[in-house]
C-alpha cells in the first residue's frame, strides 16, 4: 500500500480543510453507533487518519479505550497531535493491510476508509469482524457508488472504488442494526450509513 501513503504524504496536510465537502456521514454513524451499543469497552478505528473520529470517540464513551489504526504515518502524525489530551486512552497504531487485529474488541469503525482498500478489503473487513467479540458492534460509513463513468474514474485515480460492492458485503457478513443509502449533491453519488452486529453463534 505505499501508494496509498505516497498518496497521503501531501492530502494529510489539507485533509481537514477539504473532507466536509464530501465526507458526508460521519457524525451520524457514531449516533448510529451509539445507539447500538451505548458502553463499549474497547473501540478500533480502521483507517483513522487524521483523527477527526478518534477525539469524537473518546469524547462520546468516555469509559472506552480506543485504537487507531492507519497506514500513513503523515495522517497518524496529526492524529497523535489532536489525541495527546485524552492520554492513554486513546492510542495510534500504524499498520498494514495483512496484520490482523488482536481480538476482544466490542466496537469498529470504519470511516471512509474501506472503498479505499483496493485490493484487500474483504481480508480487512473479515479481520475486523473476527477481532469483534461475540455481540460486538461494526460500523461503517463510506462511499457506495455512482452513476457517471466519468465520476467514476475520477474518484478511481484518487483510490477511491465507487461500485456498490461494500454495502451488500457488510449486510451478508453481520446482523443488521441500522443500514441507509443516501444521495449526494444531486445524485452525482451515493453513500451509506451501516451498523452491523456479530452473532453470538
Amino acid at each position: 500500500m505505499e501508494h496509498l501513503e505516497r498518496y497521503y504524504r501531501f492530502q494529510s496536510s489539507i485533509y481537514d480543510a477539504t473532507r466536509w465537502l464530501f465526507l458526508f456521514g460521519r457524525a451520524g454513524i457514531l449516533d448510529r453507533m451509539a445507539e447500538a451499543s451505548p458502553s463499549p469497552h474497547h473501540i478500533v478505528e480502521i483507517g483513522c487518519g487524521t483523527g477527526h473520529n478518534l477525539c469524537r470517540l473518546a469524547r462520546r464513551f468516555p469509559g472506552a479505550r480506543i485504537t487507531g489504526i492507519d497506514l500513513s504515518p503523515d495522517m497518524l502524525a496529526i492524529a497523535r497531535r489532536k489525541t495527546v489530551r485524552f492520554d492513554d486512552r486513546v492510542v495510534l497504531r500504524q499498520a498494514i493491510q495483512r496484520d490482523r487485529l488482536e481480538a476482544g474488541c466490542d466496537g469498529i469503525l470504519f470511516s471512509y476508509s474501506l472503498s479505499m482498500m483496493n485490493p484487500g478489503w474483504e481480508g480487512v473487513l473479515d479481520s475486523a469482524i473476527h477481532a469483534l467479540v461475540p455481540g460486538g458492534v461494526l460500523a461503517a460509513v463510506d462511499f457506495h457508488a455512482t452513476p457517471l463513468g466519468v465520476f467514476r474514474a475520477h474518484m478511481e485515480q484518487h483510490h477511491v472504488r465507487m461500485q456498490g460492492h461494500l454495502f451488500p458485503a457488510l449486510e451478508a457478513r453481520l446482523r443488521v442494526e441500522s443500514a441507509t443509502v443516501r444521495s449526494a449533491y444531486g445524485g452525482l453519488w451515493t453513500w451509506f450509513e451501516f451498523v452491523g452486529r456479530k452473532p453470538s453463534q
